[in-house]
């Protein structure tokens, strides 16, 4: 039976990585922060994918989608996110974000539309408390995807359940708009 996810790196290692293409989420957390980044990237079509010593290299186009959980206590939430420092920047500006600000002032953005990455794309490998999981594109995967980023986003970033739920609906809305399947 073919699991649901994997995490990216051990799935690499034990060859059950899906070349007919599948959603990597990758996190990028401050530790002692609810700040969050994450990335989903979904692929179709891999030519080949190898290791180096910074992550895995995939040699396909992809889907790009950005994530960003902001708690209120954030001193630069008014800096534009493709304009903030390195560990907090995200490659877009707020008008191309769905935001949505929840009852303790977190906000959570994610991307309105898909950035598309031609022939290769890299996901760096995680460190500290950062992850990288592998979802199958089974018939089930945007269900599966929404349970984990409510269950993410409630855990790591301190969203509320509800809001978490409804903010995992956000990510999945952008997923559906992801074209790499299309082709």
């Amino acid at each position: 039976m073919t699991p649901k996810a994997l995490e990216l790196f051990k799935a690499y290692t034990d060859g059950q990585l899906p070349s007919e293409g599948g959603y990597i989420v990758s996190s990028f957390l401050n530790e002692g922060s609810p700040y969050s980044r994450y990335e989903v990237v979904a692929y179709n079509g891999v030519k080949s994918i190898y290791l180096t010593a910074e992550g895995l290299t995939f040699q396909t186009d992809g889907n790009k989608l950005f994530v960003l959980a902001e708690p209120a206590s954030y001193s630069h939430k008014a800096t534009e996110p493709f304009r903030r420092s390195a560990k907090d920047q995200i490659p877009l500006r707020f008008s191309e974000l769905e935001i949505l600000t929840t009852r303790n002032q977190t906000k959570v953005m994610v991307s309105k539309s898909p950035l598309m990455t031609y022939g290769s794309f890299m996901i760096l490998k995680p460190s500290g408390i950062n992850f990288s999981f592998i979802f199958y594109n089974l018939a089930d995967v945007f269900d599966t995807i929404a349970k984990f980023f409510a269950a993410t986003l409630n855990k790591e970033a301190g969203v509320s359940k509800v809001e978490a739920e409804k903010a995992s609906k956000l990510v999945v809305e952008g997923l559906k708009r992801f074209t790499i399947w299309n082709r």
